[in-house]
């Protein structure tokens, strides 16, 4: 299970990132109660990558809480390969599903 997590963890971040712009750790604790991740320590590395990628974006804010926060937002390049990794998905769950019987 968990190389399949591992496999589709870049595309559930972009998918939390479609609705809005999220905060790492705030990403990270999101994404670590769907159990996609296990700890910040796996998001932070996969958001660096994701914005070399040009898939996401990033914007410093202040914060009343602390110290400046980086944001994360979706760029359309981001949203394109979610849009492909949607169509591929489908694909690939319907022949899983007739290969287990389950529809």
């Amino acid at each position: 299970m968990d190389q399949l997590r591992r496999g589709v963890a870049e595309y559930c971040v972009l998918a939390v990132l479609k609705g809005d712009e999220h905060y790492g750790f705030d990403l990270a604790r999101k994404l670590a109660e769907l159990r996609i991740v296990a700890s910040e320590g796996t998001i932070y590395p996969l958001l660096a990558r994701l914005r070399r990628e040009g898939l996401v974006s990033t914007q410093w804010r202040e914060s009343a809480l602390g110290p400046p926060r980086r944001y994360y937002i979706l760029t359309t390049a981001g949203d394109q390969v979610l849009q492909q990794f949607r169509e591929r998905w489908r694909i690939f769950r319907e022949i899983v599903d007739s290969l287990l019987g389950t529809k």
